[in-house]
């Protein structure tokens, strides 16, 4: 006779990222892990991923760490219907988030662009109280046709678990 061990897997994971290229990996792996456990396709995790490494080079390249311990905040929510919501926090910048048209030869701004691509929506909250700024973006959710880029989902950010205010940042300094 088997036993079968129940394993809890959590439906939404907050992380505190260094400011920089060097917290990016263990976030990747973190958020691949978690969503493969809680059965996430493959290829909702592949563009979660994704996603989450463009938001956080953006917050490493353009905006200001949070005090007090000069990282971002990274999270990933599982909402009831798959769809998944990645959010980075950062300490903000001289400009907001927007996505760009580079040159064939530039060395980057295709972040948002490509996020737009992958995200049926996405947008950016800022904080003004906490000097905090949130991009976020989510994959996955069926409902979202192709009108739902650039910064726009079309029923409103209501039914999307995880962007009322700014859950899971309760407490960690922000």
């Amino acid at each position: 006779m088997a036993f079968v061990v129940a394993q809890e897997v959590p439906t939404s994971s907050t992380m505190a990222v260094p400011h920089g290229p060097v917290g990016v990996g263990p976030a990747r792996r973190r958020m691949r892990d978690e969503l493969r456990a809680s059965g996430t396709p493959d290829a909702v995790v592949d563009d979660a991923v994704l996603i989450l490494s463009e938001l956080l080079s953006n917050a490493a390249r353009h905006a200001r760490p949070l005090p007090p311990d000069e990282s971002v905040r990274a999270g990933w929510h599982r909402g009831v219907a798959g769809e998944v919501t990645i959010s980075v926090t950062d300490g903000g910048g001289p400009t907001r988030p927007l996505p760009a048209t580079p040159s064939v030869t530039a060395r980057g701004g295709r972040g948002l662009s490509i996020i737009t691509t992958l995200a049926q929506a996405w947008g950016v909250r800022e904080d003004v109280e906490r000097q905090a700024v949130t991009v976020w973006a989510v994959v996955g959710r069926p409902e979202f046709g192709a009108g739902a880029k650039h910064g726009h989902a079309p029923t409103g950010l209501d039914g999307i678990e995880g962007l009322d205010g700014f859950e899971g940042l309760d407490g960690i300094g922000v």
